[in-house]
């Protein structure tokens, strides 16, 4: 029977299930499924991460292109799937080694569907079909497969492999609920298949014809070339990999990652945010689906569930509050206010709630804590508060203690209370967007309070440094790279943002060649190199990339964003490993068990790569950088389509929905752009010398206003458009060019 019919009709063809190899057309349930039977083991593998070695490759996110290879018994298969459109798609393997005699490898495409409809293979025209509801799915192979037969179940056919062998006919059928079409690595070393969707039996087989006649389409160019090189294909394979079908809620959602097993489905609320902020750099439908995820963990007391699985649930505690920071960012990047409107009110309750359960003396700090709700595992103790902070075992909480009658730590934690401040911060933001203007100003001057308390209470002036403090006395002795998020929030003050670089830069602290470790080098915690003790986090890089931004540190901030982006490349380009976190001594990925090999935000990482060249800042809004490096970078979301951007000898090119609409060889930052029907607006940060800014497609004829810092700015023709000569300055300046559009898809290519 039908299935989900809702999903965006160019995904419904993926990688949906925990198997990576196996296509499912979720509309209708049908699933394409390879199975590998070694003879030498007698084992056979659907090729699922969990238990079989698979290296994962290039992964679009509409599924257009899909490439992996999996190691059975010794043996390497590379399979490949591409779509001709929608309804079609062209699957195709290769044994790349063999670690036996081929006759004895079988490859198996296993078709079924989840309503268990019958599958007919049609050896005559060498087509399996499949009736779903009104429709027909037609699968063709290449070569006729060696041998049919037809199970139950997938399990069914792994038992008939591991129990009777390579070649055993008993089990032939030609209509079953499961469709096995065999084949051997001797004969077929390499093979294809295509399977089309249709609303008659005839014109699915001729769609899946087609699309195999049709062979693989033209390869899919790189994502980023030049600077920071594979940067934005890297966020796009691990964010494509890792979003899967959850079969309980039935919604589609990026995983923290696909290899874990952590039940049916697993939701933390910090990695699902920063999966929709990652998601959201390509598709706005998939980032939409993450935040909505997100905020089903929103419970009745007002918080948001720390983590929801379909094992248990932590409603008791929550994680820090970064929700409003990322919902923020997708709105400037998609310029939709239903980014905001659709989670709004979930945040708006889980701010109020830190204030009202974590601040037990009412001083205005928060604590974290487990409160009396709910059963999740842990509830009630000292480990349940610490995951609050997501930094379970840090050592900054070694020194905290438990107190069962507030139910919080004993301890102001420095990393929760920046991100409350930045949350406020962010929610007035979003409520003056959408007409909440009470709202705006209560979390205006929630935000200002809190960063007034955090720059006066939570300064260790001794040490030079932000740090966690008891409640009733000092400061803890341990640090991490939290010590830098009141850049992030903008509490420090000027003396203190400039004490916080020199230890930044410090080898014997947080400085090296591998950065940031989560406790200092001087640490004894940090020789334990276990998760939070020691180890590298890319979400917390990122935040503190995204602070040093706020207080114009961009040399300290581009070399972190350089580091990191190094750092991830390196297990990224050797093994495909987009890790949880990190060595900080040698920068290696898998040397000990307590880290995943594909998780979500790793690919934090190269976003602050692409972030150096394209970003939408929460406080300078949309931002380009040339460098003067060459660099292509692009498709992404903007506000005004899919943007593309290129560097070559110095010239930046940027593109909306393949329309030139900037040009320019300033050696700057252009922030704060706006691109709109008959108006370009941006901020020109200081330049050393002179340059032009090219607007293609507006004419000379059809300006109002051209003004840079409020008077007449100079322009003339230019061979596409109109051409703005900028001179050298030490200070930002604002430029605004008002224009009539000479056809409606003028500039961004929209109306």
């Amino acid at each position: 029977m039908p299935q989900h019919s809702t999903i965006p009709l160019m995904r419904a063809w993926n990688s949906w299930s925990n198997r990576p190899a196996e296509m499912v057309f979720l509309p209708l349930g049908i699933r394409i499924t390879p199975i590998l039977y070694s003879t030498r083991s007698k084992m056979t593998s659907a090729i699922e991460p969990r238990r079989d070695t698979v290296r994962l490759g290039r992964h679009t996110i509409d599924g257009s292109l899909i490439e992996l290879e999996a190691n059975h018994s010794g043996t390497t298969v590379a399979f490949s799937t591409t779509k001709t459109d929608p309804f079609a798609v062209r699957g195709s393997w290769d044994g790349k080694v063999l670690a036996e005699w081929g006759l004895r490898f079988w490859l198996t495409l296993a078709i079924s569907s989840d309503g268990g409809e019958i599958a007919i293979h049609d050896a005559g025209k060498n087509v399996t079909l499949v009736k779903i509801g009104t429709r027909f799915v037609a699968v063709a192979t290449a070569e006729a497969p060696v041998h049919v037969t037809g199970h139950d179940t997938i399990e069914a056919l792994r038992a008939d492999f591991e129990e009777n062998g390579y070649f055993y006919t008993a089990t032939r059928k030609n209509e079953a609920p499961v469709i096995a079409l065999r084949f051997n690595l001797e004969m077929m070393r390499r093979g294809a298949y295509a399977a089309g969707v249709a609303d008659s039996a005839e014109l699915a087989i001729a769609k899946a014809q087609a699309c195999l006649a049709a062979g693989a389409p033209a390869d899919v160019s790189d994502a980023q070339a030049g600077l920071f090189e594979g940067a934005l294909d890297a966020m796009r394979d691990v964010v494509a990999w890792n979003t899967i079908w959850d079969e309980t809620n039935a919604r589609p959602y990026t995983a923290v990652t696909r290899i874990w097993n952590l039940g049916k489905f697993a939701v933390w609320f910090n990695d699902q945010i920063f999966a929709a902020l990652l998601a959201g750099v390509f598709d706005a439908d998939l980032a939409r689906e993450n935040m909505a995820t997100a905020m089903a963990g929103a419970t009745p007391q007002g918080n948001i569930a720390c983590i929801v699985t379909s094992n248990d649930a932590w409603v008791d505690r929550t994680q820090l509050p970064f929700g409003a920071l990322v919902v923020w960012q997708l709105y400037q990047r998609t310029g939709e206010r239903s980014m905001i409107q659709a989670s709004y009110d979930a945040l708006v309750r889980n701010r109020r709630w830190w204030q009202e359960n974590r601040d037990p003396d009412g001083f205005g700090l928060l604590s974290c804590g487990t409160s009396d709700v709910g059963e999740g595992l842990y509830k009630g103790t000292a480990f349940a508060a610490r995951n609050e902070t997501g930094m379970d075992n840090s050592a900054t909480h070694d020194e905290a203690v438990y107190d069962p009658v507030t139910r919080t730590l004993s301890t102001f934690d420095l990393g929760l209370n920046c991100a409350a401040a930045l949350d406020a911060e962010m929610l007035s933001k979003m409520a003056a967007v959408i007409g909440k203007h009470d709202d705006a100003s209560e979390f205006a001057a929630l935000a200002e309070r809190s960063r007034t308390l955090i720059s006066e209470t939570l300064w260790d002036e001794s040490r030079g440094i932000f740090a966690n403090r008891q409640r009733g006395g000092g400061f803890v002795r341990s640090l991490s790279p939290t010590s830098f998020y009141p850049l992030l929030c903008g509490a420090a003050a000027p003396a203190q943002a400039a004490r916080l670089l020199e230890h930044l830069s410090d080898a014997s602290t947080f400085g090296g060649d591998y950065v940031l470790p989560n406790a200092t080098r001087d640490d004894p915690a940090f020789a334990d190199n276990v998760y939070w003790r020691g180890r590298i986090w890319p979400n917390v890089n990122y935040m503190v990339w995204l602070g040093l931004r706020r207080y114009g540190f961009i040399a300290e901030a581009s070399k972190l964003a350089r580091q990191s982006y190094d750092l991830f490349m390196q297990s990224w380009r050797k093994d495909r490993v987009a890790s949880e976190n990190y060595n900080a001594v040698t920068g290696e990925a898998m040397d000990q068990g307590d880290t995943d090999p594909f998780y979500i935000w790793a690919a934090m990482l190269p976003l602050m790569a692409t972030g150096e060249i394209v970003e939408f800042d929460p406080w300078k809004g949309w931002s380009v950088r040339n460098t003067g490096q060459d660099v292509t970078l692009g498709p992404m979301l903007s506000p005004s389509g899919a943007l593309r951007l290129t560097v070559e000898a110095g010239n930046l090119v940027m593109t909306l929905n393949e329309r030139a609409t900037l040009k320019t060889d300033l050696r700057t930052t252009l922030s704060h752009i706006t691109i709109s029907e008959g108006r370009f607006a941006c901020t020109i940060a200081p330049i050393s010398g002179s340059g032009y800014i090219e607007l293609p497609g507006v004419t000379v004829q059809s300006i109002f206003v051209a003004r840079l810092d409020g008077k007449d700015a100079g322009f003339v023709a230019s061979g596409e458009g109109i051409r703005i000569t900028v001179a050298e300055s030490a200070r930002d300046r604002q430029l605004e060019v008002s224009f009539s559009p000479r056809d409606p898809l003028a500039m961004q290519g929209i109306a």
